[in-house]
């Protein structure tokens, strides 16, 4: 099975594409996408949108999930990532894949087996279960293709994901 993994934002959006096979993940492709905050919020948005089909019709992933959104004291972030994952959202209901969405509570569960691994812990785990050369960069990238993993991990488990 094809996952696209993305970590959302409206300055750096991570996306990663793994294939799932048995017991096995290999990467297909990872990396940001990025706007620049000298545009407005609507077209940062309308951009992401864009890249994130571009990825999708690239890819032809069977499954797309994404990070909820976790409580952030800064109401202003909380809101820009919650624009990125309507964002991520709509495309992949717009291109009809299934999406399922994780905490960082069961995306770090799912790659580390510790549900409060700190973020090199998780960072190490994505880089090994991958067979990696080194941490994927920006921190964003490594959370999208650890969100891929989670979904794996949680789709091939009994009860898992069903849509």
């Amino acid at each position: 099975m094809i996952i696209l993994g993305i970590d959302p934002g409206t300055a750096i959006t991570g996306y990663g594409v793994l294939e799932f096979k048995g017991n096995s993940y290999k990467p297909v492709d990872y990396n940001c996408l990025r706007t620049g905050p000298e545009l407005s919020l609507d077209l940062r948005l309308k951009n992401l949108y864009q890249e994130i089909n571009r990825i999708i019709a690239k890819y032809q992933p069977q499954y797309m999930a994404v990070e909820e959104l976790f409580f952030n004291k800064n109401v202003r972030t909380a809101l820009a990532v919650g624009h990125a994952r309507g964002v991520a959202l709509l495309a992949g209901a717009n291109a009809g894949i299934p999406v399922a969405e994780y905490t960082p509570l069961q995306v770090k569960q799912a790659v580390t087996g510790y549900g409060k691994a700190d973020k090199q812990q998780v960072q190490f785990m994505v880089k090994t279960l991958l067979s990696l050369p080194e941490v994927p960069k920006p921190d964003d990238v490594a959370d999208a293709l650890a969100v891929a993993i989670c979904h794996a991990h949680w789709s091939s488990s009994p009860g898992g994901f069903l849509r």
